[in-house]
């Protein structure tokens, strides 16, 4: 999508996939017996990616308005949930309430609105009408390197797990199964610096930086899936959804990018830009 979709045709898949992944978790919230102002939060997910997305831009200026928009939002998301609770007469749960709408909220849309920055805040954004290379490249890069991370600890856990790394929230997990998607992660990030020449478009990507990314992202990889299984097992479900056939829901398959995204974006601000 980021290769071939138009900047708004990119908007709009971050929001649907977002809204999707928000309401598998107000789902599990209704598992745990936790009611959740569902459709304030979708609205709240809708209007974070929408803000940043329409300011975004390559200049300082651009990148400030965007952070204050998206400031903004988070704030008046804040006070009208607080104050939404106020007519709750008959809810016995109010600060759980209250408490896993922000969480959804700040889990599933503010999360995967990085990957609106990763995309847009290296060029002109949504205003020349496409999506920069540099964009285009650290989506697919992170994308890759955390998925492969997915793989690779699936491949290796079946094939050779024998100890457990972290029963109490995912019991099928082993720790041959997290070495082998660290190495996956690792192996992906230096065979991509080596195709993409050393950099993503005009920001410089050294093989040193490759091997210290793939190693950061492949274990963001493994708490995002372990955050995950710690709310699934709290809601005493096995998947988040039934919507992807062998996978489960899109939240089984985004929960590491949810991670992923805003710690890769960090590292080329800090480190890269």
């Amino acid at each position: 999508a980021i290769f071939f979709m138009p900047p708004v045709g990119v908007w709009v898949l971050t929001m649907a996939i977002a809204t999707v992944g928000l309401l598998e978790f107000y789902a599990m919230m209704d598992m745990a017996r936790i009611p959740v102002f569902r459709i304030f939060g979708i609205f709240s997910g809708l209007a974070l990616i929408t803000a940043t997305f329409f300011t975004a831009g390559q200049r300082p200026e651009q990148v400030a308005d965007a952070q204050k928009w998206e400031h903004l939002v988070l704030l008046g998301v804040l006070i009208i949930t607080l104050v939404r609770q106020f007519p709750q007469k008959h809810n016995e749960q109010p600060l759980a309430t209250m408490g896993c709408t922000l969480l959804g909220i700040l889990y599933v849309p503010f999360l995967m609105n990085y990957f609106t920055r990763l995309a847009m805040f290296w060029g002109d954004g949504w205003r020349d009408g496409t999506v920069g290379i540099e964009g285009r490249l650290l989506v697919l890069y992170t994308v890759l390197v955390v998925k492969f991370t997915d793989i690779g600890a699936f491949t290796v856990g079946m094939l050779f797990g024998r100890h457990k790394f972290f029963p109490r929230i995912s019991p099928k997990k082993t720790w041959e199964g997290f070495f082998g998607g660290i190495g996956a992660a690792l192996l992906v990030s230096v065979i991509f610096c080596h195709f993409c020449g050393g950099s993503f478009g005009r920001i410089p990507f050294g093989m040193t930086h490759a091997v210290i990314l793939g190693i950061i992202l492949g274990l963001v990889s493994v708490v995002g899936d372990l955050f995950e299984s710690l709310i699934k097992r709290a809601a005493g479900t096995k998947d988040s959804s039934g919507l992807v056939p062998g996978m489960g829901g899109i939240l089984d398959v985004i929960d590491s990018l949810l991670f992923g995204a805003p710690v890769m974006f960090a590292y080329v601000r800090l480190f890269l830009s």
